[in-house]
């Protein structure tokens, strides 16, 4: 009953929408009818606030460590999994925009860095020299969070593997439309600084 207490509390605390609420107190509207449609810092970023996209990357981020922190001081490590699970399934599918929501790699890096801090700055590192070689944000965000069993591992915090394997499995899932531009070249690129006139 615990994990399942967790599991919700986790999910009701990741399904707080704060792209959408965000950009709706900024006067932009309805975030869902921008770019993507996703609810995501990167879709906030299409609006050209970066400062918004900036924000919305922290609270994602910030709603999946507080869940699990929350969880580890209340209940035991198994029960700080399955909130870190819900947290992320919240924010997919938040029952609030009809299960439509981001795509998890905000409020899972969030979830990583509570759970294991090592394993958290080491997927965050990884993301970050990904993007500076192949310059896809979402080609970084894979390679990174395909990392973090392996990190888990090799850093021995062995006891979250499950719940790390079944966060990246899931974005893996969810990036499948990200996957295929990949393959086909399409997908696009991080723009780094400002070209010259």
């Amino acid at each position: 009953m615990e994990f399942l207490w967790s599991l919700c509390a986790g999910y009701l605390l990741g399904s707080i929408p704060f792209g959408l609420l965000l950009c709706f107190l900024c006067g932009l509207g309805d975030i869902r009818k921008i770019g993507s449609g996703n609810i995501g810092a990167t879709n906030v970023l299409r609006t050209g606030n970066k400062l918004l996209a900036l924000a919305t990357l922290i609270l994602d981020s910030g709603k999946g460590a507080i869940a699990v922190l929350l969880a580890l001081y209340v209940f035991q490590i198994f029960e700080a999994g399955a909130v870190a699970i819900g947290a992320v399934l919240g924010h997919v599918f938040p029952v609030w925009l009809r299960f439509k929501g981001g795509k998890g790699v905000a409020t899972t890096l969030g979830t990583l860095l509570a759970l294991s801090p090592l394993v958290g700055v080491a997927v965050c590192l990884t993301w970050f020299v990904s993007a500076l070689l192949f310059r896809i944000s979402s080609l970084s965000a894979l390679i990174a969070l395909a990392s973090a069993p392996l990190f888990s591992m090799v850093l021995d915090e062995s006891h979250y593997i499950f719940f790390i394997g079944f966060l990246a499995l899931l974005v893996f899932v969810l990036h499948h439309e990200n996957i295929r531009r990949i393959l086909k070249g399409e997908e696009s690129k991080i723009k780094f600084g400002r070209k010259s006139s």
